[in-house]
């Protein structure tokens, strides 16, 4: 938590969701300040909840040019953070360049820019690591946090049923350890694990909990989305639906002690007990996806495109009649009430505004704890 004060935060989501409401009515776009890329769909794992894998390896993909490229456009000078995810970005030869690239941009372009998050299944220990350093010293020297998120979705063989691949636990704790390692030397890396909770891990989650706690990682718990969009897997939803006794474990996990300060968690709880999240959401308006081909997406979940990104400049692709009808409808797609995203609540709270503002009224001074572990500083 930097300098900000309670009441300096309060003054800013007050405005913030005055500008938000406004621009909700009108469908007008804001600055985004948060940006996914799925800088590849080819992917080693086979995971039973996710089918981005089976996209064709022959489907073209933007090269590392493009996509520096694209981040250099002046529209995207107000970006704090990106999100970088696949497939399995590690796949790529030249992931490096492509860190570096955006390191150099962070001077001139993406002046803004605190953090840059990376997304693994960690079966890669060797290149994984090997590019990791390279990363960091690059960013060392630019002021940039590393996020490196690590997909754990059980502690020992369960973990092999969901990602279908043979020693998957004993690659990622490796993958996990020597990331530790590397952060004695780079204070600037930031190491976490992301859950998909799905009916095959619901007892694995009080395990990872505590192993992500003596490690010292951070953690992303949330149940598997089912979406025609990001995650292609309308075709899994038979075995990925939750048994009412499956809601009630997370209930209960969700409502534990460790999740006491979480927004995310109170908000899994009350869609668990309703069948319905609420929830703030900026998709369209602070944040969009991009898929490794160009297509443009507001919201990741929402199988509706904006456009390409090799066609048109980004501020068109975002001024469209398509987008401006998008975000008015905000909140109100089918997909949104089942919508258990945490990066999107995350992104929204500071722009939406007004939920989070509710929050501090209510934590006073525990505020500065919540505000600390979301990482949000950077937007206020």
């Amino acid at each position: 938590m930097t300098g900000h004060s309670l009441a300096g935060i309060a003054a800013k989501l007050l405005y913030n969701g005055l500008i938000y409401r406004y621009k909700n009515i009108t469908g007008k776009p804001m600055k985004p300040q948060a940006v996914s890329l799925e800088i590849t769909h080819r992917c080693i794992a086979r995971c039973i909840m996710c089918n981005i894998w089976r996209i064709p390896k022959e489907e073209p993909e933007l090269s590392i040019d493009e996509w520096l490229t694209f981040l250099s456009d002046d529209f995207l000078s107000d970006v704090r953070e990106l999100d970088i995810t696949g497939g399995e970005p590690f796949l790529l030869d030249d992931i490096d360049l492509l860190f570096t690239g955006i390191s150099r941009l962070s001077k001139r372009n993406l002046t803004k820019l605190k953090s840059v998050a990376v997304t693994t299944n960690g079966f890669l220990t060797d290149r994984v690591i090997d590019k990791t350093e390279k990363i960091l010293m690059d960013f060392s020297k630019a002021g940039l946090d590393l996020v490196v998120v690590c997909a754990l979705d059980a502690i020992g063989e369960v973990h092999e049923k969901i990602r279908n691949v043979k020693d998957a636990f004993k690659k990622v704790i490796s993958t996990i350890d020597k990331l530790s390692e590397l952060r004695g030397r780079y204070p600037n890396l930031i190491i976490g694990i992301k859950t998909t909770i799905l009916p095959l891990n619901i007892d694995e989650l009080e395990d990872i909990s505590k192993y992500a706690r003596e490690r010292g990682l951070f953690t992303i718990m949330s149940p598997c989305i089912i979406t025609s969009g990001r995650y292609l897997n309308k075709d899994n939803k038979k075995e990925l639906q939750f048994s009412k006794e499956d809601k009630e474990k997370m209930i209960r996990f969700f409502k534990g002690g460790q999740f006491r300060w979480s927004f995310h968690a109170d908000s899994l709880v009350k869609y668990l007990k309703t069948g319905f999240m609420r929830k703030p959401c900026a998709c369209g308006f602070n944040y969009f996806f991009i898929r490794s081909s160009g297509e443009l997406y507001l919201c990741p979940l929402v199988n509706m495109s904006s456009g390409n990104i090799k066609d048109e400049e980004i501020k068109s692709l975002l001024l469209s009649s398509n987008a401006t009808e998008f975000r008015k409808k905000v909140c109100k797609f089918p997909e949104c009430r089942d919508c258990t995203e945490p990066g999107l609540e995350r992104y929204a709270l500071t722009c939406e505004g007004f939920t989070y503002l509710r929050a501090l009224f209510k934590l006073g001074q525990r505020f500065k704890l919540l505000h600390s572990q979301l990482g949000l500083d950077k937007y206020i």
